[in-house]
């Protein structure tokens, strides 16, 4: 059965839990999503037991910090397995176009030659556009714009093997062109800011972001079956998955996931 570990759940400012960041694995093989903001993600990759050499596939939303710096310690430390003859086959890094020519500023400016050598020949930047379909591990993916009023950002939808279908909508509200990606899925990734009943207190939508409420209401009216919320405020950490689940049940009637980090959920 596949799984979806949990590495990180806050959003870019927190310092109680790590950025948010996944990896969904059938035991073989892990694709990790995102990276957080730092070297934070080899100690998470360590604790959630999910080896370097088992990574061969990551899937980078956008150029955000919290999201892409931590993509250069997974560089780093797998070009060091590469080059100690530790690692089989190939790292494809996927992202849109504008991501490749970032990730190439960012690992220029801080990574050493022997590491970026290995760029073109064992790992790959691979670039996704709208609407583009690619078999990564057995699995069928659809990459799509959400059409960011920030950075551009993609998500995805992707096939399970048990024939369901995930949708992780990135790090922003939903954005109604993208309803064909999102409706009906078994699986829903969104983010949730904070409770609607602190809005005043976190202020979500001047960082066009949304809440409890209405990552639920979107999921009710989508038909979504399962729906976790993460990219969270960390100021209240240790009620979190039980005051988000509270707020949440009042408007959406699926299963409701408020992970902690390194939690495993079966999909």
């Amino acid at each position: 059965m596949d799984k979806l570990i949990v590495l990180g759940t806050g959003h870019a400012g927190v310092t109680k839990c790590y950025n948010t960041c996944f990896a969904i694995t059938n035991d073989e093989n892990y694709l990790l999503v995102d990276a957080g903001g730092g070297n934070g993600i080899i100690g998470r990759l360590e604790e959630a037991q999910i080896p370097l050499g088992k990574i061969h596939h990551v899937f980078v939303s956008h150029k955000h910090t919290d999201h892409i710096l931590g993509l250069v310690w997974v560089i780093r430390r797998i070009g060091h397995l590469i080059h100690g003859r530790q690692y089989e086959g190939n790292l494809t890094i996927y992202c849109h176009e504008e991501l490749v020519h970032t990730i190439r500023a960012i690992t220029e400016a801080t990574l050493d030659k022997p590491i970026m050598d290995l760029i073109g020949e064992r790992i790959f930047l691979h670039v996704v556009t709208d609407g583009e379909k690619e078999f990564i591990d057995g699995y069928e993916f659809t990459f799509f714009d959400i059409h960011s009023i920030k950075a551009k950002q993609f998500g995805f939808r992707m096939r399970l093997s048990s024939g369901k279908n995930l949708t992780f909508l990135g790090d922003e509200p939903y954005n109604p062109v993208c309803r064909s990606y999102v409706e009906n899925c078994e699986w829903l990734l969104s983010e949730a800011f904070c409770l609607y009943s602190e809005r005043d207190i976190f202020k979500p939508y001047e960082k066009h972001h949304s809440t409890v409420k209405e990552a639920c209401e979107l999921a009710e009216e989508l038909n979504i079956k399962n729906l976790v919320i993460w990219h969270t405020e960390d100021q209240n950490l240790a009620q979190r998955q039980e005051l988000y689940t509270n707020e949440g049940k009042n408007y959406f009637k699926g299963n409701l996931y408020v992970p902690d980090d390194l939690e495993v959920i079966q999909l």
